[in-house]
C-alpha cells in the first residue's frame, strides 16, 4: 500500500510539474501584441497570416472600431479581406487573374484589400486600406439585419459576389486575428 501511494505521489508531482512547466514554457503574452505597433506582431504570424497581412488586418480592426463596430463587425471586415485579397493590398483583381466580368459583360475593376470595383470610389480610395475598410463598413452598417445574418451572408450582401457562403472558411482565422489584436497593449512601443 505504501509503495502504491509513493508511486501515485510521484506521478502527481510529475503531472504538476508538466502542468506548470509546459504552459509557462510555451505561453506567449497576448498583451505584448500592440495593434498600433507592427513590431509586436508575432513573427510566426497568427493562424498562418503574418507581416503585411497582419498590418492590414490591424488597419481593418482600428477602422471598424473607430466607426463603432465591435468584435463581430471587425471579424466580418477581416474575413472579407482574407477572402478577397488574402489580406494583401493588391492593384489587380478578378479580371486580370481569372477573366471575370460583371453581369453586363464588362471587365471587373476590383482592386485593394476588399477588391472593390470602380463604383466604390477612386483608385486612390480603394487602394488606401483605411479608406477601403471605411467604405466596406459604411455599406455593412446600412444593412439593417447584418448582425442576424450568418457572417458570410452579411458580407455577401455588401460585396455582391457569386457565392454567399464563400467567406465562411475564413471566420475562425479572422476571429483569432481580431482577438489577438484586440488585447490591452502593454508592450513598450519605443
Amino acid at each position: 500500500m505504501l509503495r502504491r501511494i509513493l508511486i501515485s505521489a510521484g506521478a502527481v508531482a510529475a503531472g504538476v510539474a508538466l502542468l506548470v512547466l509546459i504552459p509557462l514554457g510555451l505561453a506567449r503574452d497576448p498583451a505584448a501584441i500592440c495593434i498600433d505597433d507592427p513590431r509586436t506582431f508575432p513573427e510566426a504570424g497568427i493562424e498562418g497570416w503574418s507581416g503585411e497581412q497582419l498590418e492590414n488586418a490591424a488597419t481593418i480592426v482600428r477602422t471598424a472600431s473607430a466607426l463603432g463596430f465591435g468584435r463581430d463587425g471587425q471579424i466580418l471586415g477581416v474575413m472579407t479581406a482574407m477572402g478577397e485579397s488574402s489580406l494583401e493590398n493588391i492593384d489587380y483583381g478578378d479580371w486580370e487573374t481569372r477573366g471575370f466580368t460583371n453581369p453586363d459583360g464588362t471587365p471587373t475593376s476590383s482592386i485593394g484589400l476588399f477588391q472593390q470595383q470602380e463604383w466604390w470610389g477612386s483608385v486612390e480610395a480603394r487602394m488606401d486600406p483605411a479608406t477601403a475598410a471605411t467604405m466596406f463598413f459604411e455599406r455593412l452598417g446600412r444593412l439593417p439585419d447584418w448582425q442576424q445574418l450568418p457572417p458570410s451572408h452579411a458580407i455577401h450582401r455588401v460585396q455582391v459576389n457569386t457565392d454567399r457562403d464563400y467567406y465562411a472558411r475564413f471566420q475562425e482565422d479572422a476571429a483569432a486575428i481580431v482577438d489577438a489584436l484586440s488585447g490591452t497593449c502593454t508592450a513598450d512601443p519605443a
